[in-house]
């Protein structure tokens, strides 16, 4: 779905390069225009709306367009009255489009509000990394959060985390393990076992 949708250079963002032409290299390097594939199928028999988020694309990052290629994935499970599952992977939101990067947690939250409402499931899966403004959103609201093994899941880096808060961090303390352990997550799943496992709790939730 949304195949076609790219994202521009509203602020006219320059650092080490112009962020138009860190897009041009991640198109070049993925054959797409965006960080986003998504679209609408079938598991084990199970019609879901999906959305898999590539690393390849500026680091798996949301941009403007990402973030509403998210927020269509829920858009399509409320009209088709199906499960939504995400597969993050990502450096978190996109710097270089300020806070028309943040506004995506917002709303991409949003839909999954009216999701809610609407008694439909949401599959959360997070792949190594899963971090910043996309843990802090949709990553972590699940109705089903899982995880693979030894992932990279957390919000700020752990050196910023260790100088604010001045103490030291236990060891692992972003490796999906330890935030399984801390309640945050509800399965660890191998990535051969994940299509069956997420099959099955579609199937718990009466889809």
């Amino acid at each position: 779905m949304d195949q076609n949708l790219e994202a521009n250079d509203p602020l006219k963002f320059y650092a080490k390069k112009k962020y138009k032409d860190s897009l041009s290299n991640a198109m070049a390097k993925t054959g797409r225009k965006n960080g986003v594939v998504s679209g609408v199928g079938e598991m084990n028999g199970h019609k879901v709306a999906i959305g898999v988020m590539d690393f390849a694309f500026v680091g798996g990052s949301m941009g403007s367009v990402e973030g509403e290629k998210i927020a269509r994935v829920f858009k399509k499970a409320l009209e088709l009255k199906t499960p939504a599952i995400i597969l993050s992977a990502s450096g978190g939101a996109r710097m270089q489009e300020g806070a028309l990067s943040l506004m995506q947690m917002a709303k991409t939250s949003a839909f999954l509000a009216r999701m809610n409402e609407q008694k439909l499931p949401y599959v959360s899966v997070c792949t190594n990394p899963t971090t910043g403004g996309v843990t802090a959103s949709y990553a972590m609201l699940g109705d089903i959060n899982i995880a693979e093994p030894g992932a990279l899941i957390g919000f700020a880096g752990a050196r910023v985390i260790r100088e604010t808060i001045m103490q030291n961090l236990p060891e692992g303390f972003q490796s999906a393990e330890f935030v399984e352990k801390k309640g945050f997550l509800d399965f660890i799943v191998p990535r051969n076992e994940m299509k069956n496992k997420i099959a099955l709790m579609i199937e718990y939730f009466g889809f």
